[in-house]
Formats: structure tokens, C-alpha cells, sequence
């Protein structure tokens, strides 16, 4: 039992239809899905499974399932499904959207900061990195400064997959030491933002930094004695 992730291929699509694998207390597993399951520091979509007797379900969250290569959907109401139905898998979009500027940006934020990354979380229009950096020097004004500049340059963001075995001959394709690229497939997916950056993700992402739109970094601060949190957010 699998679910095809179409969002791992285009992010933009919004809703597909789909067949019940299998229904628990918790909620549903879908044969194929556009809903993103929580996971590197992105949160789970939410958003609705549309019956076929034209009633809604919500989806609550999203999360991996318990058997490898599925994707649960947190649901309120298991029971009005069962496995071998219809439906049509349907995202919040405007929330998906802003979360996919966001992990965008924290992409950029990677690559303006010159340390290593030891954490991160993406929200729906804000998000933070933690920077292995014992002295601090770093300027807001000037980080988004840099940000603005490269979202201005309006750079193209695609993914593209690599062998297990070519990540592990290039390390620095993993730029946050606390979360690691989901593996067990035989490949692992790459983000790369034309001349910028290029580092294993699984999440989703606009298609150039210009949609990322106005940004600001709101914050930087100690964390504990060598760790710098930068924060930043999205401005519209």
C-alpha cells in the first residue's frame, strides 16, 4: 500500500481525485494525493475530501502513515469512509501557498547567512533557521537587504532528483544538520534556486523567488551559547 505524492512533481496542483486505501481512528490513506504530510520542519496540509454524494470531509493535518510510503490524512469524521471509495482530494491553497513562499525564503535565508543550519520551521507566513554561530554580527537591515535583492532577481526554483549514493558522496547538498532528506527510496529530491542554492528537500516550493513577495527579517537572537536564531516573514 502507497500513496503517489503528485505534490512532489508540481507543487501547484490543488485538488485530485483519489481512491480510500484504508481508513483508521485517526483518519484516512489515500492511493494518491496533493496533500503535503507534515515533515521537515513544514507543516501538513489541510484542506477537504470531497464525497461523491457531494458531502465534505475536513482534513485537519497530514501526516506519513504508519506503513511506509503513505500519507494519512488527519480527518474529524473516519467513519464516513470507507475503503474503496471516491473521493477528490482538495487543499487550502491560499495556506499552501504562503507556506510554499515561506520554505522558499527560508531557502534564500540558507544561503545569506554563511553557517551552518542546526534548526528550522516553516509557518504559514513566518519562519525561522538556527545558525551555528557563536558571534553574532548579524544585521537585519542587511539580510533583508540581500533577501530583497535575490527575490527582485526573480530566480527560477525547480527540483530535481539525485541517487542515494551521489548525496552521500556530496554532503554539503545537506544543509540543515537536525533535520535529514527523507531516503529509504533510492533517490532523494533536490531544490535549487538558479545561482543561489542548492540543497535535498522534500517540501514544496514556489516557482521563482519573485513570488516569494515582500519580506522582512523580524528577528535575530541568542540561543543558547553558539546557536543564532534568524527570523523572517512575509510582509503581503
Amino acid at each position: 500500500m502507497v500513496t503517489e505524492e503528485l505534490f512532489r512533481e508540481d507543487a501547484y496542483l490543488r485538488h485530485c481525485a483519489a481512491r480510500v486505501l484504508a481508513v483508521a481512528e485517526a483518519g484516512v490513506v489515500l492511493d494518491r494525493t496533493v496533500f503535503y504530510p507534515q515533515g521537515g520542519g513544514q507543516p501538513g496540509d489541510t484542506g477537504v475530501l470531497r464525497l461523491a454524494d457531494g458531502g465534505t470531509v475536513q482534513v485537519l493535518g497530514t501526516r506519513k502513515g504508519g506503513e511506509p510510503g503513505t500519507v494519512l490524512h488527519l480527518v474529524a469524521e473516519a467513519g464516513r469512509l470507507q475503503p474503496g471509495a471516491e473521493v477528490v482530494a482538495e487543499i487550502d491553497w491560499p495556506r499552501r501557498h504562503r507556506l510554499m513562499r515561506t520554505h522558499s525564503l527560508l531557502h534564500l535565508l540558507c544561503r545569506a547567512v554563511d553557517a551552518p543550519v542546526t534548526g528550522g520551521q516553516v509557518e504559514e507566513g513566518r519562519g525561522r533557521l538556527d545558525f551555528d554561530l557563536p558571534e553574532a554580527g548579524l544585521d537585519k537591515d542587511a539580510l533583508t537587504a540581500r533577501l530583497e535583492g535575490w527575490i527582485a532577481e526573480d530566480r527560477p526554483i525547480r527540483a530535481s532528483w539525485v541517487e542515494e549514493a551521489e548525496l552521500d558522496a556530496r554532503p554539503e547538498l545537506v544543509r540543515t544538520m537536525a533535520v535529514k532528506p527523507p531516503r529509504g527510496q533510492g533517490r532523494v529530491r533536490l531544490v535549487e534556486i538558479e545561482g543561489v542554492d542548492l540543497q535535498a528537500c522534500g517540501g514544496t516550493h514556489v516557482g521563482t523567488t519573485g513570488e516569494i513577495g515582500r519580506v522582512a527579517v523580524t528577528r535575530v537572537e541568542k540561543k543558547g551559547r553558539i546557536n543564532r536564531r534568524v527570523a523572517v516573514a512575509l510582509l503581503d
